[in-house]
């Protein structure tokens, strides 16, 4: 498909779109201005990141409680 044939395809499957929100989002899209958004990790501080990777090491060595156990220990509280 060359470009010519492309641009008409997409042309078409625009005309075809009833939802505001989709067409938004293309015009976004074909502007150039769609948002960057950062890593979750990056947003998060040191010691949250910390917690987390302990978690983690927690979990690699079997130190958890499975989450049915739990739900079960706590039933009467969920």
């Amino acid at each position: 498909m060359d470009v010519k044939e492309l641009r008409a395809d997409l042309h078409n499957m625009i005309d075809k779109i009833s939802d505001r929100n989709v067409l938004h989002a293309v015009r976004t899209l074909l502007s150039g201005k769609a948002e960057i958004k950062a890593d979750w990790w990056d947003t998060i501080s040191a010691e949250e990141r910390r917690e987390i990777e302990q978690g983690l090491d927690e979990d690699e060595k079997g130190e958890v409680t499975p989450h049915e156990e739990v739900r079960e220990k706590y039933k009467k509280w969920l």
